[in-house]
C-alpha cells in the first residue's frame, strides 16, 4: 500500500512547485507579454540562460517568493539559484515564519554594563584586542547573522581564541611576518575569525570579495588574479569549494603556496611566537574599487587605522552603550574600519548581516535596528533609496526606529532627494531627520574625512548655476530659483586632518571657488603596495590628491563631482532641448516642427544660436509677435535669446520618412540659404552615374575590390588616428581635454571612412549637466564611437568588467570615466548595479547598452532591467537612442569593415509614472518599442528564450 506521507510530501511538493511556476510566469509577463506564447517555463528552466533574468530581475523573483510562501529563504539564494526548481527545493528547506525579515520584539539583553576608559595607550590592532580580552573578555562583540533568522554571538574571549589557532595554522603553512594572506570568504564567523589570525601571525591581510556563485569560482579567480599578483599573496584562506581550483590559481598567482579554508587552519597544535607588530606595520592592503582598473593596494598602518577610528569616534561621541548595526562587506573599508573597528575600539556591540540579506529583504536591516535598539548603522545612498522603493508598507507594522541616532550617508555621491525621500518615509517610525549624516571619506584617508561636527538635518545649499559652471564660484542663491543647484554639506575634517581646494596650478583656492580637493592627516596612506607609480601621482607635495572637484563654506565640504566629470563646453551650457519643446506650445506654430541649432556667423567667426520653426501664418505681425515669444522664452531658459528666428512656411524643415526633423540638414540648409528650397541628392546622383558605366560582368571582382580595398584603407585610418588619440588621451591630465581628443578623433574617422552620419531628434537630448539615463541599441562595437561623434555629450559609459584586463581599452576608458560593471558574479553585480545607477543622480548623462551585449545577426534583444529600475527609483528620464548602419560596417564578430552610412535617431525623453516595478516595467517597454520601431530590425526577445 502507498504511504500517505509519501503521498502528502508528493502533494504539498507539487503544490509549492505550482506556485513557484506561475510566480515566475507572472514576472515574465510582466516583462514580456508575449514571451510565454512561444517559450514554456519548467521547474529546470534555467533563469538566466532560458529566461534571461539579470540579477535585479532576480532579486525581483525572490522577493515575491519570500512574500508569497511567508518564508526567508537561504542567505546566499540570490547567487545560489539557478532555476525554478531549485526555488521549490530552498522554500522546502525553509522555515515558514510570519514575519520573513526578523523578530519585532526588541531583545535588552544588548544592553551592557557602560565599559570604563577606552583602550587610548594601544598602537596596534592585536593591542586593541588584547585589552578588550583583559579588561571584559566575556562581553559580546559580535552578533553575526548566519542567515535571516540565526544569530551567532562572538565575545572579544572567543574571537581571540579562535583567531590564534588560525594564526598557529598559518605558521605552520610557512607564513612570516610581512607576507599578504588573502581572504576571500563571506561575512561570517570564520572572515572575522582569519582576520584577526592573520594579525596575529604578523601578516597582512587581504580581503577580498567572496565568489557569489560557486559554479563561477573560476572566472572569479581569474578576475582577482591581478590583486594577488600585486599582493604576492601566499595563502588564500576560502570557502571549501573553491579548494579544488588551487593547482589553477598557482599557476597564475606563483606566489600562493596553498588555498585552505579556516577550519583546516585551525587544526594546528603547534605553538608560535612571531613577536608584537609595530604602530608602523601595514594592518591590512584595502585594494580600491576605483575606475583604473589597475590593482591599487592602499596600504593602511596600525597607527593610520586607530588615528581614523579615534577621530570619528570623537566626532560623533562613540560609547560603549551604543550598538552598530551593519550590512556592509566587510572587505571593503567602510565595512572593515568604520563598521568592524570601529566598534571593536569603543567596545560597542556589532549586529552584522551579509549584504546579500540586505539586497534580497532591505527591510532586514531596519528590522535589525528595531530588534537590537541599534544607534549607529551607516549606508551608502542608494541603500536609502531602496528601502523607499523596495520595502512595502505592510512589512513595516510595528517598527520602531527611535533609537537610531546617526545614520551616516557616504561611499558615493550623496543625493539630496534620497535624504528627503527616505526621511519623509521613515518618520513615522521613529527615524529623526537629524539622525542623517552626510559624510565624506576614501580608502586613501583609510574610511573617513569629513563629519558634521553637530547633530543636524543635512545641509543643502543652492548656487547659482552660471556662477559656479563658468566662473567656479559658489554663490548662494533661493531654493525657488530655477537656475540653482542643490549642492550637499558633508562636515569638516576629523580632528587633526586638514582639507584644502587647489586651482589647475596647484594653488590653494579662497573659500566658495571651486577646484581640486587635496587632504592631509595621520590617517592618510602611506601610498599603494609595490605601485610606485601611482603612490606619486598620489601625492602633491606633502598633500595627497583626492581625484575629487569641490568647494568650501564656512569650512564645511561641498562635492561637486569627479574631477573627470567637470566639463564646461565653450564656458556656457546651451540646452536647446528645452527651448524647443518650450516653442512647440506656441500659439501659431507647428507641433513638432521646430529645431534649434548652432549656425556659423560669418561675421563674427563664432557661432550662434539659431531657432527655426514652422507656422502657417502669413500675416507679418503675428509672425512678429511668434518672434517675441520665442525671444522671451530663449531670455528665460538659457539666459540669451536667439540670434536668429526664422519663422518658415509648412515643410521648411527636413525631416526622415519617419517624421523625425533632420538638425544637421536644417543648419546646412540655412548656412547656404536654402532654407524651404527643395534639396537634390547630389551625392546619389554621383553614385548613380559612376556605376551605371560600369559593365555587368566586372561587378562581382569590383565589388570584392573595393571591399577588400575599402578594408584596408579603414585601418589604415584606424591605424593611423586610433595610437595618436589612444596616447593623447592617456597623457592629457583632464577629463575635459580627453573627451575633446576622443571625439575629434571619433569624427575624423567617420569622415575618413566615407560614412555619412545622419542625426536625428538630436533636440532630444539631455543637456550635458542634466541627470538623465541614454539607452541604446547595441549592433557593433562602433556604437559607443558613433554616440561619442553625434551626441557632443561627455557620457559617462557603462563597460563590462572584463576591459579592464586589457590595458589599452582600460587606460583609455577610465580616462573618460567610464563605469566598470561584474557580469557574472551576481552577488558583485548587484552591488555594482545599485552603486552605478546611483550615480544617475550627478549631473552627467549615463549611456547603457540595456541588451547587455552585442550579437552578429540583426535584431533587437531583450533589455535587461536595471536601467529602469534606476530611472523609476530616482525619478530620471530615460533618453531612447536608435543605431542604424553600425552593425553592417563592423559586425562583433569580424575583423573586417564595410562601406555603410550610420543614422542616430534619438527619441524624446521618457519619465517614469511611479517609483515601482511596474513602473520600471512600463518604462523598459516604451523605450524598447521606440527603439525598435526605428532600427529596422526584427524583435529578437522571444528568439533569446528558446
Amino acid at each position: 500500500m502507498p504511504n500517505n506521507n509519501d503521498s502528502n510530501a508528493s502533494k504539498d511538493i507539487s503544490k509549492v512547485s505550482q506556485s513557484v511556476l506561475q510566480i515566475v510566469q507572472k514576472l515574465i509577463v510582466e516583462l514580456d507579454p508575449d514571451a510565454l506564447s512561444s517559450n514554456p517555463i519548467h521547474l529546470t528552466s534555467n533563469l538566466d540562460e532560458d529566461l534571461s533574468f539579470d540579477s535585479l530581475t532576480r532579486a525581483e523573483l525572490l522577493t515575491r517568493i519570500e512574500s508569497h510562501f511567508h518564508t526567508s529563504l537561504p542567505e546566499h539564494a540570490l547567487s545560489t539559484i539557478e532555476t525554478p526548481q531549485d526555488i521549490v527545493d530552498a522554500i522546502l528547506k525553509s522555515v515558514p515564519t510570519d514575519d520573513a525579515a526578523l523578530p519585532i520584539e526588541p531583545i535588552e539583553h544588548i544592553h551592557l554594563e557602560t565599559v570604563e576608559g577606552q583602550p587610548t595607550d594601544v598602537t596596534t590592532l592585536q593591542q586593541l584586542l588584547d585589552w578588550h580580552v583583559d579588561n571584559h573578555p566575556h562581553r559580546p562583540h559580535l552578533y553575526v547573522f548566519q542567515n535571516a533568522d540565526q544569530v551567532a554571538e562572538i565575545n572579544y574571549q572567543k574571537l581571540k581564541h579562535e583567531a590564534l589557532k588560525i594564526a598557529a595554522g598559518l605558521v605552520e603553512h610557512g607564513i612570516e611576518p610581512g607576507d599578504c594572506v588573502a581572504i576571500m570568504l563571506p561575512t561570517s564567523n570564520e572572515y572575522f575569525y582569519s582576520f584577526f589570525g592573520i594579525l596575529y601571525a604578523r601578516a597582512i591581510p587581504v580581503p577580498i570579495y567572496p565568489p557569489a556563485r560557486i559554479q563561477q569560482i573560476e572566472d572569479h579567480l581569474n578576475r582577482h588574479a591581478n590583486i594577488l599578483n600585486n599582493a604576492q599573496a601566499k595563502l588564500l584562506i576560502t570557502v571549501t569549494e573553491a579548494k579544488s581550483l588551487a593547482h589553477l590559481l598557482k599557476l597564475q598567482v606563483q606566489t600562493i603556496t596553498a588555498v585552505v579554508t579556516a577550519s583546516e587552519l585551525q587544526q594546528a597544535r603547534s605553538p608560535f611566537d612571531a613577536g608584537d607588530a609595530e604602530s608602523s606595520d601595514i594592518a591590512f592592503l584595502q585594494y580600491t574599487s576605483g575606475s583604473t582598473g589597475v590593482p591599487k593596494g592602499v596600504m593602511l598602518t596600525h597607527a593610520n587605522l586607530l588615528a581614523n577610528i579615534r577621530a570619528m569616534g570623537k566626532v560623533v561621541g562613540a560609547t560603549s552603550n551604543d550598538v552598530f548595526v551593519s550590512w556592509l562587506p566587510v572587505y571593503h573599508d567602510m565595512g572593515l574600519i568604520g563598521a568592524w573597528l570601529g566598534s571593536l575600539y569603543h567596545a560597542m556591540p556589532l549586529v552584522i548581516m551579509s549584504p546579500l540579506q540586505f539586497l534580497t529583504k532591505p527591510q532586514r536591516w531596519l528590522w535589525a535596528v528595531h530588534r537590537y535598539r541599534g544607534t549607529l548603522s551607516p549606508a551608502p545612498n542608494f541603500a536609502y533609496e531602496l528601502c523607499v522603493a523596495r520595502v512595502k508598507e505592510s512589512d513595516l507594522e510595528g517598527l520602531d526606529l527611535s533609537s537610531w541616532r546617526l545614520s551616516w550617508n557616504g561611499a558615493e555621491p550623496v543625493s539630496p532627494q534620497s535624504i528627503k525621500n527616505f526621511t519623509d518615509k521613515y518618520a513615522k517610525y521613529g527615524f529623526k531627520p537629524e539622525a542623517m549624516s552626510p559624510v565624506y571619506g576614501l580608502a586613501e584617508s583609510s574610511v573617513g574625512l569629513t563629519f558634521p561636527v553637530n547633530v543636524r538635518t543635512p545641509r543643502v545649499e543652492y548656487f547659482q548655476r552660471e556662477a559656479l559652471s563658468h566662473l567656479g564660484r559658489a554663490i548662494v542663491t533661493e531654493e525657488k530659483d530655477n537656475n540653482a543647484i542643490p549642492v550637499i554639506g558633508l562636515g569638516f575634517p576629523l580632528p587633526g586632518h586638514q582639507i584644502r581646494i587647489v586651482d589647475d596650478l596647484g594653488k590653494e583656492l579662497p573659500e566658495g571657488e571651486e577646484g581640486e580637493l587635496e587632504f592631509k592627516g595621520p590617517s592618510a596612506t602611506q601610498g599603494y603596495y609595490r605601485n610606485p607609480e601611482k603612490t606619486k601621482i598620489l601625492y602633491h607635495d606633502d598633500w595627497l590628491v583626492t581625484g575629487d572637484r569641490a568647494f568650501t563654506i564656512g569650512g564645511e565640504l561641498f562635492l561637486t563631482g569627479r574631477t573627470k566629470d567637470i566639463i564646461i563646453k565653450a564656458g556656457r551650457n546651451i540646452y536647446p532641448h528645452e527651448l524647443e519643446q518650450a516653442v512647440a506650445n506656441i500659439t501659431g506654430v507647428r507641433k513638432g516642427c521646430v529645431a534649434a541649432f548652432g549656425g556659423h556667423d560669418r561675421r563674427s567667426g563664432t557661432e550662434k544660436l539659431v531657432l527655426l520653426a514652422e507656422s502657417r501664418e502669413t500675416d507679418q505681425d503675428q509672425i512678429n509677435e511668434i518672434k517675441k515669444q520665442i525671444n522671451a522664452l530663449a531670455l528665460s531658459l538659457l539666459g540669451s535669446p536667439a540670434d536668429d528666428i526664422v519663422i518658415g512656411p509648412p515643410h521648411t524643415i527636413p525631416k526622415t520618412s519617419s517624421g523625425k526633423i533632420r538638425r544637421s540638414a536644417c543648419k546646412e540648409l540655412y548656412e547656404q540659404g536654402k532654407l524651404g528650397k527643395r534639396q537634390r541628392a547630389v551625392w546619389l546622383q554621383a553614385i548613380h552615374l559612376a556605376v551605371a558605366g560600369v559593365r555587368p560582368q566586372l561587378r562581382k571582382y569590383t565589388r570584392t575590390l573595393l571591399d577588400v580595398g575599402f578594408a584596408a584603407y579603414a585601418w589604415l585610418g584606424i591605424g593611423l588616428l586610433a595610437p595618436v588619440v589612444w596616447l593623447l588621451v592617456a597623457l592629457l591630465p583632464n577629463k575635459a581635454g580627453c573627451w575633446k581628443v576622443t571625439q575629434l578623433g571619433a569624427r575624423a574617422l567617420i569622415r575618413f571612412t566615407g560614412a555619412k552620419c545622419s542625426i536625428q531628434g538630436l533636440d532630444n537630448l539631455p543637456s550635458q549637466s542634466q541627470s538623465s539615463i541614454l539607452v541604446a541599441n547595441h549592433c557593433s562595437y562602433l556604437d559607443g564611437l558613433v554616440i561619442i561623434a553625434t551626441t557632443g555629450l561627455k557620457c559617462r559609459f557603462v563597460a563590462k568588467r572584463e576591459l579592464l584586463n586589457n590595458p589599452f581599452s582600460r587606460i583609455f576608458l577610465t580616462k573618460l570615466g567610464a563605469e566598470f560593471v561584474e557580469r557574472f558574479d551576481v552577488e558583485q553585480s548587484v552591488v555594482d548595479a545599485k552603486n552605478l545607477f546611483e550615480g544617475v543622480k550627478e549631473k552627467q548623462p549615463l549611456v547603457i547598452f540595456p541588451e547587455g551585449t552585442l550579437y552578429r545577426m540583426a535584431g533587437l534583444h531583450q533589455f535587461h532591467m536595471g536601467a529602469f529600475i534606476a530611472a523609476a527609483n530616482s525619478g530620471i528620464p530615460v533618453t531612447p537612442i536608435t543605431l542604424c548602419g553600425t552593425r553592417s560596417k563592423l559586425r562583433g564578430s569580424s575583423l573586417f569593415p564595410r562601406r555603410g552610412n550610420i543614422s542616430v535617431t534619438i527619441g524624446k525623453a521618457l519619465y517614469p509614472d511611479g517609483s515601482d516595478w511596474q513602473a520600471a516595467l512600463s518604462l523598459r517597454d516604451k523605450a524598447r518599442n521606440d527603439i525598435l520601431s526605428h532600427c529596422g530590425e526584427p524583435d529578437m526577445a522571444h528568439g533569446s528564450m528558446k
